[in-house]
């Protein structure tokens, strides 16, 4: 999101001046014009290149940050003299720049909630509705302590996701490139030693003349090769940036053999324990679904939950449309639904929580434990395959001059 340096006037003929992200000029005189400033200008911040990828700040130093805000809060100290030594002791010189704004927004009268919505890829909408639900329950202090464990164990989650999707696809990469390797120059270079001793193509063993067309051809096709690949990823980027091809990919991928269930399990983690923070927190329902949604890193699942929304708001319970997405398994529904009966939704939404991280755990180790050997004998395979073939002719010229 770009940035905007704005200079205002409050009621009291002040002039002010800042930095705000916005998605553009308007939006940033609408911002000015709800804390009561008069915009008299607003320009987008310019600049060279720009090398910065995602917000910069990374999830511990938002732990960190949380942690030592509670604790400087819970002893007394002023909003705004918080922020001041939590952003005079930033290392991370970006997220102490994002503080200071912040704190010149809260001198010049803007809610501490509003102030961090300023820069929407630090604080999330999660982030900064708990704030505001602290803000308005005068429980500030509690809401960043319960912030600090959440982002810590959304952490763990991020983690685990990384360990379950990452592991395969690394392993598969390897095997790509081992064989690319053996296809481009080992199998070449025993092809022309076999031409040197004589040994005619009709001469070498099928799997030899094999692996020998293989390589040839792929290394004449090699630019159609990496033309079709390179327009194979834009093709499933841009089917991935529609929203019907993203729901279908989705769909597929919590479909999957083994790695679905894994993947399963750490969305009812991330739903639960978000929604029990944020009503824990005293998040409307309503509001609390709607974060839930757009966090859920998952289109099927975030539409599962805006159903389970507007039923809501219609007035049925969450356990019924719960059970009529069919997105989570039926003991998630079927605890929930004991969780309204008992008046505890929270707590039981937190119990799953603390249930299923336990249980992506030991599937993430369980997959691990399986694909680990499967890639082994899949890369082994191959290889031996290879070296056979290779060093069949070998052997047999061996034999004919041991023959002779």
């Amino acid at each position: 999101m770009p940035e905007f340096t704005w200079e205002a006037r409050a009621r009291s003929g002040e002039l002010r001046k800042g930095v705000m992200e916005a998605d553009d000029a308007a939006a940033v005189n609408q911002k000015l014009q709800a804390q009561n400033l008069s915009p008299v200008k607003v320009k987008k911040k310019g600049g060279g290149l720009n090398l910065q990828f995602g917000s910069g700040v990374e999830v511990a130093d938002l732990v960190t940050f949380t942690r030592l805000f509670a604790t400087m809060i819970d002893a007394g100290l002023p909003l705004v003299q918080c922020l001041e030594i939590l952003a005079g002791q930033q290392k991370n010189p970006i997220f102490g720049k994002i503080l200071k704004d912040v704190k010149s927004a809260v001198e010049q009268g803007a809610t501490f909630s509003d102030s961090l919505r300023r820069h929407p890829k630090v604080f999330d909408e999660l982030f900064v509705n708990l704030v505001q639900a602290g803000e308005t329950g005068g429980i500030l202090d509690n809401i960043m302590n319960r912030l600090s464990i959440y982002l810590e164990k959304r952490q763990k989650l991020i983690r685990q996701v990384r360990a379950a999707l990452g592991y395969p696809v690394i392993i598969c990469c390897v095997a790509g490139l081992v064989m690319a390797v053996m296809l481009i120059f080992v199998i070449p270079a025993f092809e022309s030693m076999f031409s040197e001793f004589g040994g005619g193509p009709d001469a070498l063993p099928w799997i030899t003349r094999m692996m020998v067309k293989l390589s040839n051809n792929f290394i004449g096709y090699m630019p159609l090769i990496v033309l079709g690949g390179g327009g194979g990823f834009m093709a499933l980027s841009y089917y991935n940036s529609l929203r019907h091809g993203r729901r279908n990919l989705h769909r597929m991928m919590l479909a999957a053999p083994v790695i679905g269930n894994v993947l399963r399990k750490i969305a009812v983690s991330r739903f639960t324990r978000t929604l029990g923070t944020l009503l824990q927190s005293g998040v409307p329902i309503l509001d609390a679904l709607e974060i839930c949604a757009k966090t859920s890193g998952n289109v099927v699942i975030e539409e599962g939950i805006m159903l389970v929304r507007t039923r809501i708001s219609e007035g049925k319970n969450m356990a019924e449309p719960l059970m009529e997405a069919k997105v989570f398994p039926d003991m998630v529904v079927q605890m929930i639904a004991v969780g309204e009966q008992t008046g505890a939704l929270d707590a039981m939404l937190n119990k799953i929580a603390d249930f299923y991280e336990e249980e992506v755990d030991v599937a993430v180790g369980g997959m691990t434990a399986m694909i680990e050997p499967i890639m082994m004998v899949g890369i082994g395979g191959m290889v031996g395959t290879v070296l056979v073939a290779m060093y069949l002719p070998i052997f047999s010229m061996a034999g004919n001059i041991k023959a002779d």
